[in-house]
């Protein structure tokens, strides 16, 4: 099984794209990518402009931070690369999911639609696979992500997926407890009173 990482250096943002998503939203990946450049963490994300992964890698920039974006040259145009941050084109969505996952020491998991949940889907099958056992945390405002783990719990119920497949993220419902949480999976000691883990 992979190493979690002694210490973290780069996070990869999973989010959605849309800017028709709730102003509040918007508002707290903006507070993530600051987060991410105030303890100087690489935030490797999709390379897009738009919805919440640009308010992220915006926000990340302007603060000063360390912004990797990854795209697939057929995205340029819809998910309006931002330039002002380095920026890899890809040939294929598969090429940049793999450099994301392999450039990445964790993830963070933010709202998002069917491409957010077919890229976490793949990550948490991997770690399910024991091929890596990177830091996972779910930013869950109001719930968002419940009916996913209840899914997931389901699987489990069925005797589908083992028990011990509920303990490989963490989900929190203040943005301000990502980067703890992250921490705290590397044991890096922060403060993890507002994370909530996912138990059996």
């Amino acid at each position: 099984m992979g190493q979690t990482p002694a210490q973290l250096e780069s996070v990869c943002v999973f989010c959605g794209s849309s800017d028709a998503a709730d102003p509040g939203l918007l508002t707290d990946a903006a507070t993530l990518g600051r987060d991410l450049a105030a303890a100087n963490l690489l935030l490797i994300y999709g390379g897009g402009g738009v919805g919440l992964m640009g308010a992220c890698a915006v926000a990340a920039h302007e603060a000063g931070g360390r912004v990797l974006g990854v795209i697939p040259h057929f995205l340029k145009e819809r998910e309006r690369r931002l330039d002002v941050v380095e920026t890899i084109v890809v040939s294929s969505m598969h090429e940049r999911k793999q450099i994301m996952f392999e450039r990445s020491d964790a993830f963070v998991v933010l709202p998002g639609g069917i491409g957010t949940l077919e890229e976490v889907v793949e990550l948490l099958s991997w770690r399910r696979l024991d091929l890596h056992a990177k830091p996972v945390v779910f930013y869950n405002p109001n719930g968002f992500w419940e009916p996913l783990f209840q899914l997931f719990q389901h699987t489990v119920d069925q005797r589908l997926t083992p028990a011990s497949f509920m303990e490989s993220w963490v989900s929190v419902d203040r943005i301000e407890a990502v980067i703890p949480a992250l921490n705290s999976a590397t044991g890096a000691g922060a403060d993890t009173s507002s994370v909530t883990a996912r138990m059996t």
